[in-house]
């Protein structure tokens, strides 16, 4: 599986990744049903609220190659912060509208 993953721009000062990049790799949580090997094409945020780039953002990188859209822990369940997106759902469609409905999307990490 090759990843794109999308990150809330509000934590991205305060969170290096580390959590979701430890889950990918050993496959644990949002990944443990992954068979295959997972390739991390690109890492980008949304943009800033609300979410504006994540669109453009995922199919840049399904240009390059992602098979799946992963919306990080930060956007749809508020980790680190304690605050979710209240635009996720509005960026999730816009995704699957942009990329079509066999885009995989993965609404979290951790």
């Amino acid at each position: 599986m090759k990843v794109g993953l999308i990150r809330c721009s509000q934590t991205e000062d305060m969170c290096p990744g580390t959590t979701c990049f430890k889950v990918m790799s050993k496959k644990k949580l949002a990944f443990e049903d992954v068979k295959e090997d997972i390739e991390l094409i690109g890492v980008n945020t949304c943009g800033g609220c609300p979410g504006k780039n994540a669109v453009t953002r995922a199919a840049e990188m399904v240009k390059r190659g992602a098979d799946a859209i992963v919306l990080a822990s930060c956007i749809t369940r508020g980790n680190p912060i304690g605050f979710a997106c209240p635009h996720e759902k509005i960026m999730k469609d816009a995704i699957v509208k942009k990329l079509g409905k066999d885009i995989n999307i993965i609404d979290y990490t951790h």
